[in-house]
């Protein structure tokens, strides 16, 4: 459920701090853009056009995920781009016998490739 437009995008008042003191003083890097890591727990924190080429560190909830925000993330949270849980592939072990079966059509192929080349050589 969005947030009310009464109320208006959350931002944490202490990362708020954070981004203004970096913008304003040093740090700065190519182009006048902030090259300063800013480490925040806050993920429900709104991104701000303000916000656009800082890199933040996001607390995930065992480490800090880096995030780089651009003009496409503005409007969505921080903790959107730092995600929570580990993704593993899908599948057991037919999953498996496949990834088998086409690493070995891909080492096959490969040494076909190599076989034309040594023969013209001669």
């Amino acid at each position: 459920m969005s947030r009310s437009l009464k109320k208006g995008p959350f931002i944490d008042p202490k990362l708020l701090e954070k981004i203004k003191k970096v913008s304003a003083g040093g740090g700065s890097g190519s182009a006048g853009k902030p090259k300063v890591e800013i480490k925040t727990w806050s993920r429900d924190s709104t991104i701000f056009p303000d916000m656009v080429g800082m890199t933040f560190l996001v607390h995930n909830g065992k480490n800090f995920i880096s995030v780089l925000c651009s003009e496409n993330m503005v409007g969505h949270k921080l903790g959107e781009f730092s995600l929570t849980r580990k993704f593993t592939r899908h599948g057991g072990h037919i999953a498996k016998a496949e990834a088998m079966a086409a690493a070995e059509t891909e080492k096959r192929s490969m040494e076909a490739a190599k076989e034309p080349a040594a023969g013209a050589k001669k």
